[in-house]
């Protein structure tokens, strides 16, 4: 009966994941699991997966049978479209960020270099006849007065009690396991000047879910932070940069430069597999403005960072031209390593997001 209950469960989950394969540029597009994100799992309404029912026997009698008539209404009034089959699955984030790369045909992550903490883990490796009483292994004592009191002829089966010595008592080993960990700091950077409304903030923050769940597959440990800007940038926690907006300019050299002191302060890229996004519609306050950006980027954030991922979406009130400012510094083609880690990309609206993350980690970095 277990078997035959895992083995209906192992389908199921196949013909759920087959589904979301299947509507996975939707999923990402209306974002229908981000809003019921758990910390491991997210809740997927899968449409046209048939629902188990049961079927009854007599029911002639039981619950519900009242006084009243056959045939006679409960009220109410009665719908006359068939109902849409609709059912909510958990589904394990690293499966999620499987299914992605699978679709996106993404490779994955090479850590760069030999940028691993090593990490120093505890584990069990047997049982031996003395230790602390924390470890001590239970079922192993018991197996082993039973033996004993079997052998000496004490055991009783008519009155099975089984009383340990001191003899028989068993405790778990271990020993330390150095165990390389690679680990990832993402920091995020956005425009929240007033050209950035509400519509550009939704798609930031559903590519931004995507970002963090395919690192998170290729990562032991993640870091993440996220720095805001107008004229002026400042670090803010993960609620505030989904939510704040100003009403001043823009200075995309504030925020690069906000990410260059906290790299500086904590993250030595010797340690750490790096990644900067930056979320903008394109805006900034002048030519000479984007050359600061351009020198920050070349000098101080691409030698340090695996990638520096932009990602321009589409607004009413901006201009577009910080995409193009980058691709005549760094061109898409260029042999050059630094250039090569310059990815920019474009969000006119919730469809591009699929290609937008296909074209941030195609190449593995």
């Amino acid at each position: 009966m277990i078997s035959s209950i895992q083995q209906d469960h192992s389908r199921f989950r196949q013909i759920v994941k087959g589904r979301i394969r299947k509507d996975l540029r939707r999923f990402i597009a209306k974002g229908e699991m981000i809003g019921k994100e758990g910390r491991k799992f997210v809740s997927i309404p899968v449409h046209d997966i048939d629902i188990p029912t049961f079927r009854y026997g007599d029911n002639s009698g039981g619950v519900g049978m009242g006084e009243g008539k056959e045939g006679q209404g409960v009220g109410g009034q009665g719908g006359e479209q068939e109902g849409q089959h609709l059912l909510e699955v958990n589904v394990d984030l690293n499966e999620l960020a499987d299914i992605l790369g699978e679709e996106l045909q993404l490779p994955r992550i090479q850590p760069k270099g030999a940028h691993n903490i090593t990490t120093v883990k505890d584990k069990y490796t047997g049982i031996r006849p003395i230790g602390p009483a924390s470890l001590r292994h239970f079922k192993r004592t018991y197996k082993s007065a039973l033996r004993r009191q079997i052998s000496m002829g004490d055991y009783d089966p008519e009155n099975p009690v089984i009383i340990p010595i001191k003899d028989d008592l068993r405790y778990r080993s271990w020993t330390e396991v150095k165990k390389p960990q690679s680990n990832a700091a993402i920091i995020y950077m956005m425009d929240v000047s007033g050209s950035m409304g509400d519509e550009q903030k939704e798609l930031v923050r559903l590519q931004a879910f995507w970002i963090d769940t395919w690192l998170r597959r290729n990562y032991e440990g993640i870091e993440s932070r996220y720095i805001v800007h107008d004229v002026v940038a400042q670090e803010v926690d993960r609620a505030t940069f989904f939510s704040v907006r100003e009403d001043g300019g823009t200075r995309i050299s504030s925020a690069l430069t906000c990410c260059q002191q906290v790299l500086e302060a904590h993250y030595d890229p010797g340690d750490w597999n790096i990644y900067l996004f930056h979320f903008s519609d394109g805006d900034n306050s002048s030519d000479a403005d984007n050359r600061v950006c351009c020198q920050i980027l070349e000098k101080h954030l691409l030698p340090a960072a695996n990638l520096f991922g932009y990602v321009q979406v589409k607004s009413a009130y901006g201009s577009g031209h910080f995409y193009n400012v980058l691709r005549e510094q760094f061109p898409e083609k260029s042999s050059g390593d630094l250039a090569q880690r310059v990815v920019a990309s474009r969000v006119n609206d919730r469809t591009d997001i699929y290609d937008s993350l296909r074209a941030l980690f195609k190449a593995g970095r």
